[in-house]
């Protein structure tokens, strides 16, 4: 059961990067966070598969005054996303026309709402960042929808400043991930957890995060 759930863990973890790849590929628009990661990466001149990982580690120090608990999930979200993201990034080519382009951010979109299921269905717990939101709601008492609202309009506007690519992608991911993370969280949640399992209306977003697993990761 566990060497499933594990597996189940680290498919979903890279497919998750492959997919955030595939949107910066598509250059359309990223997903707010990939949009800092990218803005950060222009200025320091590191991969944005890196940035993605120092963020991440970044992130997870203000989990301490916020007492969120990190498991296995949130530390290999930390490592696995962003060298995922690097590899595809280093395997797709640049599209030569927009109808590709389409393609690659719809790919994009439904990967990664395939590997959140895979990975938050496992039952590790939430990545560095959706551990941020949730823990500022409960310490806070502010919904998740104004709590993620805030965090990712923020993050958004500093990677827009930066020079991460916001556009029309920007905009699909975040109408479409919702709807298509709660398909394939349905699928691979395991046995017990599914009641559990939610893409609460208050948080669309690239990592929808399941009651049950909530301040494991």
């Amino acid at each position: 059961m566990h060497a499933r759930r594990l597996t189940q863990l680290y498919i979903g973890l890279v497919l998750y990067g492959a997919s955030a790849g595939l949107q910066v590929r598509s250059a359309l628009g990223l997903d707010p966070w990939d949009a800092f990661h990218q803005g950060v990466a222009l200025h320091t001149g590191w991969s944005i598969g890196m940035v993605s990982c120092v963020v991440g580690a970044a992130v997870l120090l203000f989990w301490i005054p916020l007492r969120q608990r990190p498991g296995l999930g949130t530390v290999s979200n930390v490592v696995l996303v962003g060298t995922s993201m690097d590899a595809a990034l280093w395997v797709v080519p640049e599209p030569a026309s927009l109808p590709l382009r389409v393609v690659l951010l719809a790919a994009a979109v439904v990967l990664n709402g395939a590997a959140t299921g895979l990975y938050i269905g496992a039952g590790y717990g939430p990545g560095p960042r959706d551990g941020l939101m949730t823990g500022l709601h409960r310490r806070t008492g502010r919904s998740i929808r104004l709590v993620r609202t805030c965090i990712e309009v923020t993050v958004l506007a500093v990677g827009w400043l930066l020079g991460g690519t916001v556009g029309v992608g920007t905009v699909v991911y975040a109408l479409a991930i919702g709807p298509v993370a709660q398909v394939f969280l349905r699928w691979f949640s395991r046995p017990g957890q599914g009641a559990a399992v939610r893409v609460s209306d208050d948080s669309p977003g690239p990592a929808p995060v399941p009651a049950a697993a909530e301040g494991t990761p």
